[in-house]
């Protein structure tokens, strides 16, 4: 394992004792998870699906075969139709890998996502900007009557059938949903779409390592190989140690159920690096759908420093004490940059000189970790190499193993989500949807 987690700064709210008391409560949820007997059980096809993705060789090569077809038709732009779980993993991955501005190689089309809100302004902007593109879909849904995917993906399909024949558009849509039922299962069969199954056992955001999420990536040149053996790593790593001293995922979910005991109901990722925006988004999914039940739960937060500390920092450092901070830092942040010196050093920076930007940031971070705890705020950090396929495997199924173990220990159910069907409920009866 090449992840660590660091819980010195937050040493004014926790100490031995304390993970002591908890440590059978937590370990007894371990045991619980692998055994498959506790709440949820039937969707636990996540927890080794790292291995079950290695070892699916057709998936592999399935993708390869999409991808040179794609190439062939010289599809430049890859539209991903999802909400949910359906995007926001692919997401993550893709905008932490590609860089900035998403430089991509000649042969690597550009994801774009869509079927994540209703706005018609961004579906019109968006169907304007495809107008001149050679295009694909990538449509991800279990039913295929989710409304916000359902409503782009019948926009797109139509921008599709406006400048191809039914055979061109069929060969240029992709679909991800339930292997045998559903409207988009029909489609995809009716239609002779390729597609790829989700697993009856696995929830949305726990996808990302299943077709919702590597093929996607994939088609972009990413390599889900590395990205899928970094979880591998992980997925045997926290499934076999079962001890909290060997185990940070059962560490990490400890220390939030300990902070929160401390009414710390708020939980802030955070980090310097601007590519784990969406990563952090994808967190955020996680762990509110998972733990938000019965009342109960630490809500989910993130910002991105040092940019959010011109904005949040006097909150952060002098608000209400409500919440806890884990960053992810990262030791590697690329190619070195170098900061020149100036003749003149009208801008009095020439007492850097010669020194690395990442060094500064890595400074910074420092520098805020140390201001936060004299705040009296409890900083957990989360340390990985550098932002690579194979260290967000693991980064990505760290997270889902802490979110059960946690989900659990607040007695919940982490892998359902009945509160959000309310508001689908509300909407279809505003809208006269036949028998809502």
């Amino acid at each position: 394992m090449k992840i660590s987690f660091n819980i010195n700064l937050a040493n004014n709210f926790l100490n031995e004792q304390n993970l002591k008391q908890l440590t059978p409560f937590v370990e007894s949820h371990h045991k619980q998870l692998i055994k498959k007997s506790g709440k949820g059980n039937n969707f636990l096809g996540w927890l080794q699906l790292p291995s079950t993705m290695l070892n699916d060789k057709k998936i592999i090569e399935r993708s390869d075969n999409i991808k040179k077809l794609w190439e062939n038709k010289n599809i430049t732009h890859i539209v991903v139709v999802g909400i949910g779980g359906s995007y926001l993993g692919a997401r993550a991955i893709y905008e932490a890998l590609t860089g900035n501005f998403h430089e991509t190689s000649p042969k690597s089309p550009k994801l774009i996502f869509a079927g994540h809100n209703m706005s018609s302004k961004y579906l019109n902007d968006l169907t304007k900007y495809l107008s001149d593109k050679d295009f694909g879909i990538i449509v991800i849904s279990k039913s295929g009557t989710t409304l916000e995917p359902a409503l782009a993906f019948r926009l797109l399909k139509t921008t599709l059938e406006e400048k191809h024949s039914m055979t061109e558009v069929s060969q240029r849509i992709i679909a991800i949903t339930d292997s045998e039922k559903g409207a988009l299962r029909n489609f995809a069969n009716t239609e002779c779409y390729e597609s790829f199954d989700i697993a009856d056992d696995i929830g949305g955001r726990y996808s990302v390592l299943s077709p919702v999420g590597i093929i996607p990536l994939a088609l972009t040149g990413i390599n889900i190989l590395e990205l899928l053996k970094g979880g591998e790593v992980a997925q045997n790593h926290f499934i076999e140690n079962a001890s909290i001293d060997g185990n940070i995922a059962l560490k990490y979910a400890a220390v939030r159920h300990i902070l929160y005991s401390q009414d710390k109901s708020i939980e802030m990722l955070v980090s310097f690096c601007p590519e784990l925006f969406y990563f952090i988004e994808w967190w955020k999914q996680l762990f509110g759908e998972s733990e938000g039940k019965q009342n109960k739960g630490i809500f989910p937060a993130g910002a991105i420093f040092s940019t959010d500390l011109h904005s949040l920092g006097q909150y952060i450092q002098e608000g209400a004490r409500i919440f806890f901070e884990t960053f992810i830092s990262v030791k590697d942040q690329g190619q070195p940059l170098i900061i020149p010196e100036k003749q003149n050093d009208a801008d009095n920076l020439n007492y850097l000189k010669g020194k690395d930007i990442g060094y500064v940031n890595n400074i910074a971070e420092k520098g805020t970790m140390l201001a936060h705890k004299e705040g009296d705020v409890p900083v957990l950090q989360i340390e990985i190499n550098k932002i690579d396929e194979y260290n967000l495997g693991q980064l990505i199924y760290f997270f889902e193993f802490a979110c059960a173990i946690s989900g659990y220990m607040f007695e919940v159910n982490p892998f359902d989500q009945p509160g959000v069907e309310v508001y689908k409920k509300n909407m279809f009866e505003l809208l006269d949807k036949p028998g809502a």
